[in-house]
């Protein structure tokens, strides 16, 4: 610990602060583009999460350390061992939170996407996945599958049971699929990009700045609802491929 003797509370919080900043910005990098990598960071509510661990990591503590910080107070070493130790705590907190709610899968849902977080998950789901690639929680960003929901019989009715109760079908690994297996049926219903962006200027405008990145016409281009934690938005897809290729700020279900 530096020497607290010839130090004013000015400087104390100001390394407490660059301390702070380069701790917050190695794991908000982590967070970004690891955890919630873009397009899915806002549509994941990612932004709500970083402002809160970062306000309790940058803020909190070096205003702390300057608010209580007199040079030669007794029991000054203890009291900054204190305060290092609530934002340590505060701070893994925060990320608890923030790792448990990432979003581990991107779900092609019959006409839709949906994104599924850590903490939707059962470990007895998880259990019974089709598959060894589906029966984890990504560390490294959500994973893109279909889904493909049970026909008629016992297993129909209790997976329609189960979604009245607000458990749907993308909540259960089991009905995983590789996404390849569901792409063409889900480019059956999608819609032309072109069609989205006459519904509003808005629309219109938000399209023009993806398009503009682009090396492409607007028809090679089309558009599925995107579920996401806080709101809907719409996924752009290749017209081609199916593949996703960015989440819009668009309401899917505007007329």
């Amino acid at each position: 610990m530096p020497n607290t003797l010839s130090m004013s509370r000015w400087k104390a919080s100001g390394i407490h602060l660059l301390v702070s900043v380069v701790v917050a910005s190695a794991v908000g990098s982590l967070i970004y583009f690891v955890w919630y990598p873009p397009p899915y960071f806002q549509v994941a509510g990612g932004n709500t999460l970083m402002v809160l661990i970062m306000s309790v990591d940058v803020v909190i503590g070096p205003l702390l350390t300057w608010t209580i910080f007199k040079a030669g107070k007794k029991g000054l070493r203890f009291d900054l061992v204190v305060i290092t130790l609530l934002q340590i705590s505060a701070f893994c907190y925060g990320l608890h939170v923030i790792a448990v709610a990432r979003p581990v899968f991107i779900v092609a849902e019959v006409d839709r996407f949906v994104m599924v977080f850590a903490n939707d998950l059962d470990d007895k789901d998880l259990s019974q996945a089709s598959q060894q690639e589906f029966a984890t929680r990504s560390w490294t960003g959500p994973r893109l599958v279909g889904v493909v929901p049970p026909g008629e019989g016992n297993e129909g009715f209790e997976s329609m049971m189960s979604a009245l109760a607000g458990k749907d079908v993308d909540k259960f690994p089991k009905y995983y699929v590789p996404y390849a297996q569901v792409s063409e049926a889900l480019l059956a219903r999608s819609l032309p990009l072109a069609d989205v962006m006459k519904k509003s200027a808005q629309n219109a405008e938000l399209a023009q700045h993806f398009l503009a990145n682009q090396r492409a016409d607007v028809s090679d281009y089309r558009a599925l609802p995107l579920h996401g934690r806080v709101a809907d938005f719409t996924m752009v897809i290749s017209a081609k491929t199916g593949q996703p290729l960015t989440a819009l700020t668009i309401d899917p279900w505007e007329s």
